[in-house]
């Protein structure tokens, strides 16, 4: 993990793509596009405009792939700036992760890495990517709760997705990347998780003993059962 020089758990994402998950391509691109500013822009003056631009790009289970499918398009696209411009894109922040992309991949191959990618046709394709993340970001997971609001696992914190996220709808289980504080609590780039990969991340972090009594914990209980059912 010291030989990247990023975030510990960003390392330990790329990492697990290339020791379990097999797509190291994506999140090399993705632990870039989190290693620089926000690539969307939302000019006040222009939201309506902007908020159709970013459509284009939304993937249905949040965030992380939203920001993956414009950065896709972005270098397919030859990294040019007036498309940028009229997709409401920080072009700069997009160069920077490219740039810082290529830094990865030569640290990767230096270090044996084989940049892989598991076909995109594959029913598991985005699912290897999302586990990946959560590999690192297990510890910034959140539950929705009856009353409508979310609930971070483990410190029980209430907190609200934040307004500028690519989520269309309310998932159960999310993991994020930010916690803003500002006259409420939100968490930023949100993606919706399933609740059996909480224990495949990290069992000994996800020990229920330790879980305050809540529904989250409930429900985990029930998964937790299912799956050692499963295993025997």
């Amino acid at each position: 993990m010291s030989e990247f020089p990023l975030d510990p758990q960003l390392s330990k994402i790329v990492i697990s793509a290339a020791t379990k998950y097999r797509c190291v391509e994506e999140i090399l691109s993705i632990v870039s596009l989190l290693s620089v500013p926000i690539i969307f822009h939302r000019p006040r003056e222009q939201q309506v405009e902007a908020d159709s631009a970013k459509r284009k790009f939304v993937h249905q289970d949040g965030d992380h792939l939203t920001m993956l499918n414009a950065f896709n398009a972005f270098m397919v696209k030859g990294r040019d700036t007036d498309w940028c411009w009229n997709n409401y894109l920080n072009y700069r922040a997009l160069k920077q992760a490219s740039d810082v992309r290529n830094q990865l991949i030569g640290m990767a191959t230096r270090l044996g890495f084989e940049i892989t990618s598991t076909p995109p046709t594959s029913p598991e394709y985005f699912d290897n990517i999302k586990k990946c993340l959560l590999s690192g970001f297990f510890m910034q997971t959140a539950h929705l709760e009856r009353a409508g609001h979310y609930l971070t696992l483990k410190d029980d914190q209430v907190v609200l997705v934040h307004p500028s996220t690519s989520l269309e709808s309310k998932p159960t289980w999310v993991m994020y990347n930010e916690f803003a504080l500002t006259s409420k609590s939100y968490i930023r780039t949100v993606t919706e998780i399933r609740a059996e990969w909480l224990f495949e991340a990290s069992e000994e972090y996800f020990d229920l003993e330790e879980f305050k009594n809540s529904e989250a914990k409930r429900k985990l209980e029930r998964v937790q059962k299912r799956l050692q059912e499963e295993r025997r």
